[in-house]
C-alpha cells in the first residue's frame, strides 16, 4: 500500500483488509489533518504556503495552492475555523532578468512585448520597489501576486496573499530582527551547521540601500536596542553575475531591510501563527531542517506540521520558466475542466507524476474513472474508496448547476471523442452526434448536456495547441472535388456500406477492400475520402471517423449529394 496513487498514510499489515484501521486514510488530506489536530491548535487554523515572485505565474506555484486547500477544506469539514495565506517575499531582490512574463490574463509574453527596461533597470532591488513592466499595477510584485490570486479564484480557492514588504514596513518582523541580532553568535552557531557562508563576521540582514535602492549584505553595525544596524552598499554577486553596490554607507531601521530567506521562513511562522505549511522537495533537505532548528533554538517556537511535496514534469521534462517549459492555468482551463485540474492535485503528492499536455486525454480518462468510481460504476475498492472520500474535495463549487439538480445525472463525453465533435463547427449538429452514439440519452437534463457539450472546445482548443490528429475541420458544404470515375464508383459502394449499418472499425477495413475492388490505389482512395468531408488531403483514422458521425449524411456525403 505504500506505493498507492492516492493515500498518504499506510494501512498497518495486521489490518490490510480494514478499511477502517487506525491511522490509514483513503485520501491523504485525512493523514494531514490528523496531524495538525494531534497538536490541539486554535482556531483558526493557519496553512501557509509561499512564492517569490519570478516572470511567470505557472502551474508549478499551484502546487502549495492546491495542497494546502484540501487539507483546510477537510478541516472545515471536521469543524474548524480555517485561514490560507499565500506569502508573497517580495522584498527579496531581483536578480536576473526573466525569459518570459506573464500579463493580466495569464498569457505568456516575452521581453520585447513589455518595457523591459523597467525590469532592467531595477536589478538588485525589492520586486515591490520595481514598476509594474506592463504599466498596470502599483509594482511588478503586485501584478506577479494579483496572477497568483486570479489562479487561486479560477481554480476555487479562497486565499489570503500576504506580502514580506508590508509584513515588514508593519513592524511584524520587529521583533524576530530583534531577537535575531541580539543574539548573532547563536544564530551562527545555528545556521552555521547548514550553510558555508556563515563566518564570525556574518550578519543575517538585509538592508535596502538609501541611495540607490538596491539591497545590500553587508552590514557594518547592529543596534538592537536602536533597532537600527549600519551597512555599506557593495555588489551583490549573482552566480556568476555582479550587481553592482553603488558605495553609500548608511544607517537603516529594522523596516528598511530585510531577513536573509533561512531566517525569514521560521520568523513567518512565528509571525503569522502557521499551523501547516506545504512545500516541495527542494526545501526538504536544507531549508526545512535548519528553519526547524532556527525555529527553535532562536525564535523559541514549534514549526508548522509539513508536508513534502513531490514536483510534477511537464511533458517528461521539469518546470523551468527561464526554459520556457511552463503552463499557466489559464492556458490548461482552456483544455480542462477545473474539477480535473483540482483531481491532479488530489492524487497522492509524495508521488511523481507527468502532465504531459500531448496526451492530456489520459488524464482526462483517469478523472472519468473517479467519478464513476464516486457514484458507485467502478468494480475497484481502493479507488472507489478514494472516490468516495475526495471526490466532493476535489468538485468545489465550480459547477453551474441547478439547485435541486442531481450530481449522477452528470454525462462526461469521452474526450477524444470530444476532439472528434470539435471537427464539427455546428453546435446542433455536435449535440445530434453525441445523442447517436449514445452519449446523451432522451432524457437528459438541460444542465448536464451544456456540461457535456462544454468539453468539446477544451478538446477542440487541445487538438489545435498540440496539432493532433483531431486537429481537422469536417466541411459544412460538399467540397468541389474532381474524382475519376473508378474512384467515384468506389466511394458508391462505400457509402452502400455504410447505410447498412457498420461500425466505424468496419467501415476502416472496407476503405482497403473497396479500393481494391475497383483497382485504386489506397492511399487516393483516402485522400477522394479526406477531400470530401476535410478539404484536406489528410486527415484522422476515416474509417473509425465516419463511423462517429450521423449515418444519414456520411452517406449522402459518400454519395456527393450535399
Amino acid at each position: 500500500m505504500t506505493d498507492s496513487p492516492h493515500i498518504l498514510s499506510d494501512r498497518p499489515t495486521e489490518d490490510a483488509d480494514d478499511p477502517a484501521a487506525d491511522g490509514f486514510h483513503d485520501f491523504w488530506a485525512d493523514a494531514v489533518a490528523d496531524e495538525i489536530e494531534a497538536r490541539d491548535p486554535t482556531d483558526p487554523i493557519v496553512i501557509k504556503g509561499g512564492v517569490s515572485p519570478s516572470g511567470v505565474a505557472h502551474l508549478g506555484n499551484v502546487n502549495e495552492i492546491m495542497r494546502g486547500h484540501f487539507v483546510a477544506e477537510v478541516l472545515r469539514e471536521r469543524g474548524h475555523e480555517v485561514r490560507q495565506v499565500f506569502t508573497s517575499d517580495d522584498k527579496d531582490p531581483l536578480r536576473k532578468l526573466p525569459r518570459k512574463l506573464a500579463d493580466a490574463d495569464g498569457e505568456i509574453v516575452g521581453l520585447g512585448d513589455v518595457d523591459a527596461g523597467a525590469l532592467g533597470r531595477n536589478l538588485g532591488k525589492p520586486y515591490t520597489a520595481i514598476p509594474d513592466p506592463f504599466g498596470e499595477r502599483e509594482s511588478y510584485a503586485a501584478h506577479f501576486a494579483a496572477l497568483l490570486r486570479a489562479d487561486a479564484d479560477r481554480l476555487d480557492v479562497p486565499i489570503e496573499m500576504v506580502s514580506n514588504t508590508a509584513l515588514y514596513a508593519d513592524g511584524a518582523f520587529d521583533e524576530a530582527i530583534h531577537t535575531v541580532l541580539s543574539d548573532l553568535d547563536g544564530v551562527r552557531d545555528t545556521l552555521g551547521a547548514y550553510q558555508n557562508k556563515v563566518d564570525d563576521e556574518y550578519v543575517p540582514f538585509n538592508p535596502v540601500c538609501a541611495e540607490c535602492g538596491t539591497i545590500t549584505e553587508t552590514v557594518t553595525a547592529v543596534d538592537p536596542a536602536a533597532g537600527t544596524v549600519e551597512y555599506a552598499c557593495t555588489d551583490l554577486e549573482v552566480g556568476d553575475d555582479v550587481i553592482e553596490g553603488c558605495g553609500h554607507e548608511g544607517t537603516a531601521t529594522f523596516r528598511e531591510g530585510k531577513l536573509p530567506w533561512r531566517l525569514e521562513w521560521p520568523a513567518q511562522w512565528d509571525v503569522l501563527d502557521i499551523d501547516f505549511e506545504p512545500f516541495g522537495k527542494d526545501h526538504a533537505e536544507g531549508s526545512w531542517p535548519s528553519g526547524v532548528d532556527l525555529a527553535r533554538t532562536v525564535f523559541d517556537t514549534e514549526p508548522p506540521v509539513p508536508m513534502v511535496y513531490e514536483w510534477f514534469t511537464l511533458g517528461g521534462e521539469t518546470l523551468s520558466s527561464s526554459a520556457g517549459n511552463v503552463v499557466t492555468v489559464p492556458e490548461l482551463l482552456e483544455i480542462l475542466e477545473v474539477e480535473v485540474v483540482r483531481y491532479f492535485f488530489a492524487l497522492h503528492p509524495k508521488r511523481g507524476r507527468d502532465l504531459d499536455i500531448q496526451r492530456i486525454d489520459q488524464l482526462v480518462d483517469r478523472f472519468d474513472r473517479f467519478e464513476r468510481a464516486y457514484f458507485g460504476e467502478v468494480d475497484n475498492a481502493e479507488l472507489t474508496r478514494f472516490a468516495e472520500r475526495a471526490y466532493p474535495f476535489v468538485v468545489g463549487p465550480s459547477l453551474d448547476r441547478p439547485a435541486d439538480a442531481d450530481p449522477a445525472d452528470r454525462i462526461r463525453l469521452p474526450y477524444t471523442f470530444a476532439a472528434v465533435l470539435g471537427m464539427v463547427e455546428d453546435p446542433a449538429l455536435r449535440e445530434q452526434l453525441a445523442r447517436d452514439e449514445g452519449h446523451i440519452g432522451d432524457d437528459a437534463p438541460e444542465w448536464a448536456v451544456r456540461e457535456a457539450l462544454g468539453r468539446v472546445e477544451r478538446a477542440r482548443t487541445w487538438a489545435e495547441r498540440t496539432d493532433n490528429e483531431y486537429n481537422y475541420r469536417l466541411q459544412t458544404t460538399l467540397p468541389d472535388v474532381d474524382l475519376d470515375d473508378d474512384v467515384a464508383a468506389a466511394l458508391d459502394d462505400l457509402a452502400d456500406v455504410v447505410a447498412a449499418g457498420t461500425d466505424g472499425e468496419a467501415i476502416q477495413a472496407a476503405m482497403y477492400d473497396t479500393a481494391r475492388d475497383h483497382d485504386v490505389e489506397v492511399s487516393d482512395f483516402f485522400e477522394a475520402g479526406y477531400r470530401l468531408f476535410f478539404d484536406q488531403p489528410q486527415g484522422p483514422r476515416l474509417g473509425e471517423f465516419l463511423g462517429d458521425l450521423e449515418r444519414e449524411y456520411v452517406v449522402s456525403r459518400l454519395r456527393r449529394e450535399a
